[in-house]
């Protein structure tokens, strides 16, 4: 009796020993199941992040794309036409760098598409950068580099958006900034205007932007699924409107008109300060100190102004490097400073968190151009390092859990205020692989 209970035992040890062999196993490979597609989801979202114009590496700076004949110009060419597009940047040194490039083709929101190379670019898929100079008589030296495109050995056959790709030595995982441009083909007209009634408020701070998109003969199947409408003010991202919807089709016409959607805070006029020279106070700066960084500027302190619209002629958060002293080359005889920026304030702000925005950084909002309080000082206070010419700038609060900034908070807002507003008409018949960029109309 006794052997049998012990062989009784041992079988059922063997037995649970078994089992939890097989839920240990079991719990192993659904971990990695979900893990591999936790992977799997990551590469995806990851792949798909849309493009903007940014830099990518510490030792680059002063990043620009323009036409060739006008540098404050959107980045757009129209396509077969006799345009170029200039993208400069500086290498913080005198060494020699081998940078390359390649273009890809992009969607209406700017994540990548699923053409083929040859299907969007004729010529070479990649290019090498050869134009460069390094800087004359600067405190802070560097090399500026400069690419024209389309060029002899690359051009566009379709329209769209594309993104520049800019990388050294061969390796594209060594990538060092990227800029975004757009090709279009004229296909519809854009009327549109701006007015301060709205169906928030009348004349006070916001603005509503209403247009007609006249397509001119353009064939359309399904006007809702094949057209996609993006709108930007003054070329900011964080309150970009996406792929916005007509209230009305009438025949050949869209029409957008008392679409919420297209209700902007008006925000006030930007600041600006010029530092084209270092010898003489230009506007908004309260002095120049030159020190063993080089030259320091400090510009007037802001203040809260919210209740007080005054207007101002800006170039709605837009740059332009230029040196008063330059005997040739603005782009490379410009030097480097320090930008102290001030806002005075009694307390800080602890919903949010408060940025300085501008093209100088690409409209982007990070760590870069994050304001810090200063307790002693009672003020925000930020030092940029830029380039010499003039700047424009505004102060962006972006409230916890959001991503999307108000001028309200510091500046206040306003119908009066004169913004630039972009509208980007994309088409993608039935059948097609991409977004056609068929239309862009620009309103002030």
């Amino acid at each position: 009796m006794i052997k049998s209970k012990n062989i009784q035992n041992t079988s059922i040890q063997k037995f649970y020993l078994h089992l939890y062999v097989y839920i240990q196993y079991h719990c192993y490979m659904r971990k990695l199941y979900i893990l591999g597609l936790i992977v799997l989801i990551s590469g995806s979202i990851m792949a798909a992040q849309p493009y903007r114009t940014r830099i990518l590496a510490d030792n680059i700076k002063t990043l620009t794309i323009g036409l060739t004949d006008d540098a404050l110009a959107l980045p757009i060419l129209e396509l077969n036409e006799d345009q170029q597009l200039e993208i400069r940047f500086d290498e913080m040194s005198h060494e020699t760098h081998h940078y390359n490039y390649t273009v890809l083709h992009c969607n209406a929101d700017w994540t990548p598409s699923d053409l083929s190379t040859y299907e969007y670019l004729e010529g070479y898929t990649n290019g090498y950068i050869t134009d460069y100079e390094r800087s004359i008589n600067t405190h802070y030296l560097y090399t500026n580099y400069q690419l024209s495109i389309p060029n002899d050995d690359m051009h566009f056959k379709i329209s769209g958006n594309y993104v520049l790709l800019i990388y050294e030595d061969d390796d594209k995982d060594k990538l060092i900034a990227q800029a975004c441009f757009s090709i279009l083909e004229p296909q519809v007209k854009v009327d549109a205007k701006i007015r301060a009634n709205t169906d928030i408020e009348i004349n006070g701070r916001y603005q509503q932007l209403d247009f007609d998109i006249q397509l001119q003969g353009l064939n359309l199947r399904d006007p809702m699924s094949e057209i996609k409408t993006f709108v930007r003010q003054n070329n900011r991202i964080d309150n970009e409107v996406r792929d916005v919807k007509p209230n009305y089709i009438s025949g050949s016409k869209l029409s957008f008109v008392n679409n919420k959607a297209l209700i902007f805070e008006g925000g006030n006029e930007y600041h600006s300060f010029d530092v084209s020279s270092v010898y003489a106070l230009s506007r908004n700066i309260d002095h120049i100190e030159f020190t063993d960084k080089g030259h320091e500027v400090m510009l007037m302190p802001d203040k809260i102004q919210r209740g007080n619209y005054m207007h101002e002629y800006d170039a709605n958060g837009k740059f332009l490097i230029n040196h008063q002293e330059a005997f040739e080359d603005v782009h490379t005889e410009a030097d480097y400073v320090f930008v102290h920026l001030k806002l005075n304030a009694n307390r800080p702000f602890f919903d949010g968190q408060l940025y300085v925005g501008g093209a100088f950084n690409y409209n982007s909002m990070d760590e870069a151009v994050r304001l810090h309080y200063d307790n002693q000082a009672e003020a925000y206070t930020k030092t940029l390092f830029l380039k010499q010419g003039g700047y424009n700038y505004q102060y962006w609060f972006v409230p916890k859990n959001t991503s999307k900034a108000t001028v309200t908070r510091v500046d206040g807002s306003y119908w009066q205020t004169e913004n630039d507003y972009t509208i980007y008409v994309y088409h993608r018949p039935w059948g097609e692989r991409y977004d056609r960029l068929v239309g862009v109309k620009s309103e002030k």
